[in-house]
């Protein structure tokens, strides 16, 4: 019996050691799928358009007089958009992430501790405390100027009134109109300071948020095309990604074209769409330029995309949880206090969003 143990025990060694090769191989294999290269090279140039046009389009419809899109269009948007951004970081992000930092084809330390768990919750904090140091940064800068600005319109109602107080009789004339309109221009706040000036409504701010919801959707671009350029299940995921490319610059789309920004800075919200346009784009180039020696199974490969993914996963929840449904819900009076028609219609298009997007994650 020993004798037939010893000998079950050797096969079961050698069958292990054949299929631990076999898995070694497979992880460090190179080279992307060959198949439909023509048709993966059409993909850049269509899904380059179908992502442009997804986040030019709002901006471009609230801007034009010809194209005369309803409100209602931009509002269904906008909200459709945070249900795709905050699908996209659960069901695109978090849980490839999670695969990649998990995969067998990594050291057994790698899946002793969730990690993509933690670089996702580290993302969130981090995005957190950036925004908390920006905003009490942009309100103490906001405070002093609103000093120096009363200081300054103090000094012009002294001097207008010392001009008209040496003779009264003139203060029908030109100085006493000046005194008059300085008044009505520069009325004494009442509630200055128990309402001061807030940095959450600033051009900056908007800026410093539009970024941060940027950067998170421009990685997960680039990987989307890195693995659409070398992955086997090309046909089933090409048309997936060209949907999902459109909504998520829809998504996006809908936010920059709300930013109120001064005229200068008025290219801001479509630089910002174009570059997003090309993320996905430049990804596929790159894979196909690389896709003999690519690995996908490699450690060094797996760990670059799952950590990728976990942090732009905590970006993504950050910013459509806080920035983007409790600010246009909880934190919004108009909506808060508006009809319920109008309050039902934002939180189905938000959950459209999302469910639409996270049927996506079946295939891509």
């Amino acid at each position: 019996m020993a004798d037939v143990l010893s000998v079950s025990q050797i096969v079961a060694l050698g069958a292990h050691a054949m299929h631990g090769g076999e898995e070694e191989e497979e992880c460090n294999r190179a080279g992307g799928s060959d198949s439909y290269l023509k048709l993966r090279v059409a993909s850049i140039f269509v899904i380059l358009v179908g992502s442009s046009l997804g986040a030019l389009f709002p901006i471009l419809a609230q801007r034009s007089r010809w194209l005369r899109v309803p409100g209602r269009v931009i509002d269904f948007a906008k909200y459709f958009g945070s249900g795709v951004i905050i699908a996209t970081a659960f069901i695109h992000l978090l849980l490839p992430g999670m695969e990649a930092l998990g995969s067998s084809c990594l050291s057994a330390a790698w899946r002793e501790y969730p990690y993509a768990l933690a670089l996702c919750m580290f993302s969130i904090f981090g995005i957190f405390v950036m925004e908390i140091i920006a905003i009490r940064w942009g309100n103490s800068k906001l405070a002093a100027l609103e000093t120096q600005q009363d200081s300054a319109k103090s000094s012009i109602r002294n001097s207008a009134v010392s001009m008209v107080k040496p003779d009264e009789k003139t203060y029908e004339g030109s100085t006493a109109i000046l005194v008059r309109e300085l008044q009505y221009a520069y009325p004494p706040s009442e509630d200055a300071e128990s309402s001061p000036p807030s940095f959450n409504d600033s051009p900056l701010a908007q800026l410093v948020g539009t970024a941060i919801l940027e950067f998170g959707v421009v990685l997960h671009s680039v990987l989307i095309g890195l693995t659409l350029a070398v992955d086997e299940g090309f046909k089933v995921l090409f048309p997936v990604i060209v949907f999902h490319q459109t909504f998520e610059g829809l998504a996006l789309g809908a936010r920059l074209a709300q930013m109120q920004l001064p005229t200068r800075y008025s290219y801001v919200p479509v630089v910002a769409a174009l570059i997003f346009g090309v993320t996905s784009p430049l990804g596929i180039a790159a894979g196909l330029a690389v896709r003999t020696m690519y690995a996908p199974g490699s450690p060094t490969a797996l760990i670059t995309s799952g950590v990728m993914d976990s942090l732009s996963a905590g970006i993504l929840i950050y910013t459509g949880l806080v920035e983007l449904l409790a600010h246009e819900f909880l934190f919004n009076k108009e909506m808060m206090n508006g009809s319920s028609g109008k309050l039902a219609f934002a939180l189905g298009s938000v959950m459209l969003g999302c469910a639409l997007m996270s049927l996506l994650g079946r295939w891509a």
